[in-house]
């Protein structure tokens, strides 16, 4: 038999310690590349995006002016 794999020697403790690194690496990737947020989904901030509609010109000043005021009443 090979040196290292029954007796105990230090070959065995390097394969392990190399899986338990290999291992490591690819959770940390995998992490990595999920969306952050705490877990849970991210809900934009309504004020923003009606902003962003009246800055494209998607609603006029009447309407912007009167969801503003509902969602202003929704925060209390």
């Amino acid at each position: 038999m090979p040196y290292g794999m029954h007796d105990g020697g230090w070959g065995v403790w390097w394969m392990v310690v190399s899986w338990v690194i290999v291992v490591a690496v690819v959770a940390l990737v995998i992490r990595a590349l999920m969306p952050t947020g705490g877990g849970g989904e991210h809900i934009p901030d309504p004020g923003r995006i009606l902003e962003e509609r009246f800055a494209r010109g998607e609603i006029t000043e009447e309407e912007y002016r009167e969801r503003q005021r509902v969602i202003a009443e929704s925060r209390h």
